[in-house]
């Protein structure tokens, strides 16, 4: 998994979850307490409702993605954007300032003049964003969409949100973004709950995860609560999410998510080992054959090997060709799946598997001691 910084800000799996607030300078945006047209009443408020809260990251909107709303042109975003600029120049506070747009021209000027990242509702539907982002070595958040500025999100199932994140490519600073919620007529809310469960998926992208779910109408309906009641549900989905690898949670309610994201990460897994010689050993987030498929497509690897994936599914780095061929052939002698491809290397196998592999290698005196340790980080009971 690539961490991301964000002007100095790391994201990712090294990292604690970070918490995006909410600003909207757009007079149509619904959610009434987050919008504002003075420069100095917005600035207040991030100061003591978001950054005093704990928001690492605030996202300023120029217009409400609402599908109810007609899309404003770049221009017309333009015409907003010294409100904001105005904004974050008057904010005493330290955060990360990040522009909801799905234009590059106006991505290009907000980050000229002070913005620190982007959030990018259409996922790169205007092909200019990537480079505009590179140029200026900003993060950017790339939401699922269709290839098509006047509809953000409008994607269903989650193998086709998965698809239509990586299309037009990833930087190496794009977080990536699923998009929740009722972004088309035809998306319903078992689609988001699919797309919830699947949510260790997105990790195959290799990029981190946000996730902007707070108070939506997929985890309402579930308690039977109105917007005003859906703290506490959100909440729970938030703690959920970071378990599952969500890195950023985008939110209204600061405080409380920070909270709920600290417990989900307290009880995830730790995914890395430590004390392995230069080889990176990462536990990948995978129950299913599918999860599994999607990993082995990233590195490279023949996808064949999904159905054999079981309990346990490890990426490695840093291995010399030399020992990629002794794991191979020892894996082979153990029911272990060894897969390689031009980005790396997943070893995969059941706990007893892993167990009998690492017995197996010290009998075959063909293991160095850099490779012990990794078949003995393998081979924990518990990671």
């Amino acid at each position: 998994m690539q961490n991301v910084t964000a002007a100095g800000l790391g994201i990712g799996d090294d990292y604690p979850p970070r918490i995006m607030g909410v600003l909207n300078v757009s007079e149509e945006s619904p959610y009434d307490p987050s919008v504002y047209d003075d420069p100095g009443e917005a600035a207040e408020y991030v100061d003591s409702e978001l950054i005093a809260e704990g928001a690492d990251i605030v996202d300023v909107g120029l217009e409400s993605a609402n599908k109810r709303f007609e899309v404003l042109s770049a221009e017309q975003e333009l015409d907003r954007l010294d409100t904001a600029v105005e904004t974050i120049e008057s904010v005493s506070g330290d955060a990360v300032f990040s522009i909801e747009t799905r234009y590059a021209e106006v991505a290009d000027e907000a980050l000229s003049r002070g913005f620190d990242m982007v959030n990018d509702i259409c996922g790169f539907a205007d092909p200019r964003m990537p480079d505009v982002c590179r140029d200026h070595d900003a993060a950017v958040a790339k939401m699922a969409s269709p290839p098509d500025l006047e509809r953000p999100g409008a994607i269903e199932k989650p193998d086709d949100i998965y698809e239509a994140l990586k299309r037009e490519g990833l930087t190496d600073k794009t977080i990536v973004d699923p998009a929740f919620g009722g972004w088309s007529e035809a998306k319903t809310l078992d689609d988001d709950r699919e797309t919830f469960r699947r949510l260790r998926e997105f990790r195959g992208l290799g990029q981190p995860i946000l996730v902007s779910i707070n108070r939506k109408n997929f985890l309402r309906d579930l308690a039977g609560r109105s917007t005003e009641e859906a703290l506490p549900v959100s909440l729970a989905a938030t703690s959920m999410a970071v378990e599952r690898g969500a890195h950023v949670v985008r939110t209204h309610d600061v405080a409380e998510t920070r909270d709920a994201a600290r417990i989900g990460a307290a009880f995830a897994r730790d995914r890395l080992a430590d004390g392995t010689d230069g080889v990176g050993v990462e536990e990948l987030d995978v129950s299913t054959a599918r999860e599994a498929s999607r990993h082995l497509e990233r590195i490279g690897a023949d996808a064949e090997f999904a159905d054999e994936t079981t309990t346990r599914l490890f990426e490695l780095s840093g291995l010399s060709d030399a020992e990629r061929e002794t794991l191979a052939a020892v894996a082979a002698d153990t029911g272990v799946v060894f897969a390689s491809g031009a980005a790396g290397s997943l070893l995969a196998g059941t706990p007893a598997a892993l167990a009998r592999l690492r017995s197996y290698a010290g009998e075959t005196g063909e293991v160095t001691d850099r490779l012990a340790a990794v078949l003995d980080a393998v081979s924990e009971p518990e990671r």
